[in-house]
């Protein structure tokens, strides 16, 4: 049985062994009568491949979590001005960590600490008490197993400089897209040694006329069908796009980088209790395990990777936010560059 399979077959018989106590936790649970009371969740969000956690969530306490997908791009703009009025639907938010944060600071998210955080790093804790960090989007670089020797498999980032790559990688336009731009600042500040080495391989990278797309998600694609052999992309895409041959570098010394994503309570939620039982539901390893095994998460539960060969034994750190300025600095730095 492929290793994949096996992780899911393992989750599905530990949801069916919750199940098969779910009254015995319900009853132990002081959330779980007001909840039911409550009818439903409502989840704003902007992951995909969560409609398992969704229908989980229900099963085992009866309450429904109704899924919101809401884009990065107008996440803020759209919670802002529903709160503004007074007519906010969310119960609960989740998002990448910037954004939350400036939620945060608009007032609109509300103090919530989940039994569930005692299995998270301390260090993805909000000392307020608000926002609570669940995964990282795991940034590394994806390539075609079959087409790319194991000998060329780069061993480092560096190695993207390499003329034997001209023509042959696909990455998000690093002038346009925020997340390629702190990724790439990322580097400068946790991989190479002084910036003008940096310069020196953005300036390779450059030289090898990498295919630009609008974002992570047409990555993969580009490299499954062998188009680019490799991309600045997301290990994820292994799982969700399997049996698809791709397969990431093992970097020597090198840690994976990415955007921390977290999850709150929407401050006067309509749904209080409903909503705090959903935030537990999802910082528990049962959705944990979930994320990392459907849809390719790197989680922060203790003990929860998603089956990705080799992928436990990297090192995954969250980056940097980068402020509205350096964004706009750095962008229009790498308009000379690219």
């Amino acid at each position: 049985m492929k290793p994949k399979n096996i992780a899911r077959l393992l989750v599905v018989l530990s949801l069916v062994l919750v199940m098969a106590t779910g009254i015995t936790l319900a009853s132990a649970n002081p959330l779980v009568d007001e909840a039911r009371q409550e009818g439903k969740a409502v989840f704003y969000a902007n992951i995909t491949g969560v409609e398992s956690i969704m229908d989980a969530f229900e099963s085992e306490y009866g309450v429904v979590g109704e899924y919101t997908r809401v884009s990065t791009a107008v996440y803020i703009p759209t919670v802002q001005t529903e709160f503004q009025a007074g007519r906010l639907v969310a119960d609960v938010l989740q998002g990448p960590l910037p954004v939350l944060q400036i939620l945060k600071e608009f007032g609109i998210l509300a103090e919530y600490v989940s039994p569930m955080t005692e299995n998270y790093p301390e260090w993805s804790k909000d000392p307020d008490g608000v926002i609570q960090q669940f995964g990282i989007e795991a940034v590394a670089l994806i390539y075609n197993s079959e087409l790319v020797d194991p000998a060329e498999v780069p061993t480092s980032y560096a190695d993207l400089a390499d003329p034997k790559w001209r023509d042959r990688i696909v990455m998000p336009d690093p002038i346009t897209h925020a997340t390629t731009i702190t990724w790439l600042v990322g580097l400068k500040e946790h991989v190479f040694a002084t910036e003008a080495e940096w310069m020196e391989f953005l300036r390779g990278l450059a030289a090898n006329r990498p295919m630009f797309v609008a974002s992570f998600g047409p990555t993969p694609g580009p490299i499954e069908t062998g188009e680019k052999h490799i991309g600045i992309s997301m290990p994820k895409y292994i799982v969700t796009h399997a049996p698809a041959p791709l397969d990431w570098a093992r970097l020597d010394g090198e840690p994976i980088m990415g955007s921390a994503r977290g999850i709150a309570l929407a401050k006067n939620a309509p749904r209080p209790h409903a909503a705090k039982l959903f935030i537990d539901y999802w910082l528990s390893e049962g959705a944990a395990s979930i994320l990392a095994t459907d849809v390719g998460e790197w989680v922060l539960y203790d003990g929860v990777f998603p089956p990705i060969d080799g992928i436990g034994d990297a090192e995954v750190i969250p980056l940097r936010e980068l402020s509205d300025e350096e964004i706009q600095e750095w962008s229009e730095v790498f308009q000379t560059i690219f």
